[in-house]
């Protein structure tokens, strides 16, 4: 590793270079961003996951750059035009745009204007009249002319197309250019001659400008969006004649007529070539902007939507809703297994209600059902009103659960391979029911691309998207902690240290010898070394263990700090899990050593206090209001109940119990400004919204949050 590395890293993010240093030894050495952010406090500093993972984003950016100098340098070097000079410059560039300029004069090109004019012999032609000390370069011209330079206006123009090329390679010219980008950039998008009619959703940006840098992200994405479909021509550009000012400040330095070669040359090379160039470059790095903001609310929503209340192990009667096909039923027991499947017709064309209600209180009472989940698809809102009026022999709870990605999942070859023997609408309804259960358990099964709480996310960068998605689950999964006797492989895969042939492992192992009795049973299955036991045990939780630490997140390499904290309060680890009274009485810097500080000590407290707790929040029944069921039922002024489906950087989208979902724009979500809709809501937040505008023809709703508008709790103020 480069030694300058963790410097430049720690200038970048405001983090010391010490904690820089040691984060970056722990990722090389196997550290996973989970472990290292919660089990190695003492080393990093306390960096949190977030921290962490922007070193290692950034340790990975300038190990591209030193990859990419290296090439640089073989490649001067091979056509022996290396000097010290040049290569302290390329050492000392660290930001790719710099290091570009510094290469471009040696970068292999296709046969462009300037090399076929030195191939004529004008280059010594071009280096007089850059100088501007030749007075008519008419008449030296005619000492170059030849079979290939016929007369002294070719190669006045050869001499001129070496020249654009000289500047468009000069390194205060580009940065010029690239100032003026920088600081008045303006992103235009007309729409294309005859595409007006097809390219209609495309219609705001028919005749739009705004300056780049004020451009927010989900509109730039939008227009470029509509510039790969054919729709629209976008366009980034600074003001013309200023940037061409600044650039014949830098390159004239007589009005001579060589001057006004030079001149001439200098318009050709910004619109020929360092403006196509920079503009390039602005619009890879605003649609890099763009695509880190719609990521990072993807990442927020998808880890909302991951830590999202579970249910918990309860006996579960799911419905797939459907119209035609009928209405899929399943049953789980607690662990999720499926013990009986059937379709009930409930809907029209059928409408076989009263056969229906009799079937399903008679598989509740059958298979001791304890809640109801009904998918929130087509025909969700009728069967869960039918649900609703059944009259069973218990209490039981109803749950609306969201059908975004169920369809993924069940054609994928990890339901293939979970229920070979069932069709994709058991699979379906099995997934919905589990997902009420335990929705991160679920969730983790499905792309995140396809779960619905994302924002542009087919037209952000695909390889960034991915990583950033997997380390949100990767995230999410190891703060929650998993019970290593009830997870399957693909919940597994996700635990700290744990890939997926080892997770296959793991379930192997626990089908051939039953269940964990320990997490030091975990070193007897199949390739769990050392290493890996490290990273994963703990995250992994057995409950009923023998040592009651199994299912806590205290790390095994912190037991014998426990087990010295009960010996001197003259009692077992139990008894410190169970008697706070205990627990307050130690004194933890009795317990510092070399590698296990008051970080570490105090996650250790606050572990014992709550051993295997679920960080995540206790689920609520959410009801809509019955009297909406179509958007032919809304009426401006409407107050209705609403779940936030998704979160984008213009607004909220809210499922209000029809099929269209519901939009609440930024300016809509308070009474004060608001600069990012998570500032006032979250992804599955039972909300109340005011319906302020209907488009029937469009499908489209728009809902207010304003206090001043929600405040009168009615359903119905029928003011259309």
């Amino acid at each position: 590793m480069n030694e300058i590395i963790p410097s430049l890293i720690a200038n970048k993010l405001q983090i010391s270079e010490r904690q820089v240093s040691e984060t970056l030894l722990l990722l090389n050495d196997g550290g996973t961003i989970p472990f290292i952010s919660r089990y190695r406090k003492e080393r990093t500093g306390g960096l949190d996951e977030v921290q962490i993972a922007d070193i290692a984003d950034e340790y990975k950016r300038l190990q591209e750059i030193t990859e990419r100098k290296e090439t640089i340098i073989a490649t001067i070097t091979e056509q022996g035009k290396m000097t010290d000079e040049l290569r302290e410059k390329i050492d000392a560039a660290w930001v790719s745009s710099e290091l570009e300029d510094i290469y471009l004069p040696y970068k292999p090109k296709r046969r462009t204007r300037a090399q076929v004019a030195r191939e004529k012999g004008l280059e010594p032609l071009a280096k007089m009249i850059m100088s501007q000390k030749v007075t008519n370069p008419d008449k030296i011209s005619e000492r170059f002319l030849s079979d290939a330079v016929p007369n002294t206006e070719e190669a006045l123009s050869g001499a001129r197309d070496i020249i654009a090329e000289w500047i468009n390679e000069n390194g205060a010219a580009r940065n010029t250019v690239r100032m003026a980008f920088s600081r008045g950039a303006v992103l235009s998008s007309r729409v294309i001659k005859e595409k007006e009619a097809e390219g209609s959703k495309y219609r705001d940006y028919y005749d739009y400008s705004e300056p780049l840098r004020r451009v927010s992200s989900h509109r730039l994405l939008a227009a470029r969006r509509g510039e790969t479909e054919g729709f629209l021509k976008v366009d980034i550009s600074p003001d013309e004649a200023n940037t061409l000012d600044r650039l014949s400040r830098i390159f004239l330095k007589t009005s001579n007529e060589s001057a006004k070669h030079v001149e001439k040359a200098l318009i050709d090379s910004y619109k020929r070539l360092l403006k196509p160039s920079i503009e390039t470059e602005f619009a890879a790095s605003s649609k890099e902007i763009a695509d880190r903001e719609a990521i990072r609310i993807f990442e927020e929503n998808l880890r909302q939507l991951l830590l999202a209340p579970p249910l918990g192990h309860k006996r579960i009667l799911s419905i797939d809703p459907g119209y035609r096909t009928g209405c899929k039923v399943v049953c789980l027991d607690e662990q999720g297994n499926l013990l009986h499947n059937e379709t009930i017709y409930p809907n029209p064309p059928q409408s076989d209600r009263t056969g229906a209600m009799k079937k399903i209180a008679h598989l509740v009472e059958q298979f001791d059902i304890e809640a109801i989940a009904v998918g929130n698809g087509t025909a969700g809102r009728e069967t869960e009103q039918l649900v609703q009026n059944v009259r069973y022999d218990r209490k039981l709870q109803i749950f609306s659960v969201s059908e975004q990605g169920a369809s993924i999942y069940s054609a994928s070859k990890i339901a293939r391979e979970e229920f070979p023997d069932y069709d994709v609408t058991v699979r379906g309804a099995v997934s919905l029911g589990r997902r009420l259960m335990d929705p991160l358990a679920e969730l983790v099964k499905i792309d995140p691309k396809s779960i619905g709480v994302g924002q542009y996310q087919h037209d952000v960068d695909q390889s960034a998207l991915k990583n950033a998605l997997d380390r949100t689950v990767e995230l999410c999964v190891n703060k929650v902690g998993v019970n290593v006797n009830t997870a399957g492989k693909y919940l597994l895969t996700y635990v700290s240290g744990i890939g997926p042939a080892l997770a296959q492992n793991i379930v192997n192992y626990r089908s051939e010898n039953g269940m964990f009795r320990s997490r030091q049973e975990l070193m007897n299955v199949p390739k769990m070394g050392p290493k890996s036991f490290e990273q994963s045990a703990g995250f992994l939780r057995i409950q009923n263990a023998e040592n009651p630490l199994d299912n806590s997140a205290v790390h095994p390499e912190s037991y014998p700090v426990v087990e010295k904290m009960a010996a001197d309060m003259d009692c077992n680890v139990s008894d410190l899990l169970s008697d706070e009274n205990l627990r307050s009485q130690i004194k933890l810097e009795n317990y510092i050593t070399d590698t296990v500080g008051i970080p570490t000590l105090l996650d250790i407290m606050g572990e014992l206090g709550k051993p295997g707790r679920d960080p995540r929040d206790k689920i609520q029944v959410f009801e809509f209001d019955p009297t909406v069921k179509t958007v032919d039922d809304l009426r401006i002024g409407m107050v209705v109940p609403g779940i936030v489906t998704n979160i984008t950087k213009f607004g909220a989208f809210v499922d209000i119990g029809i099929k269209e979902s519901g939009m609440v724009h930024l300016s809509q979500l308070a009474n004060r400004f608001i600069a990012d809709p998570s500032e006032i809501v979250s992804i599955h937040e039972h909300v109340k919204v005011k319906v302020i505008e209907i488009d029937r023809t469009r499908k489209r709703i728009g809902l207010s949050m304003k206090e001043s508008d929600i405040e009168q709790p009615t359903t119905q103020q029928p003011t259309d």
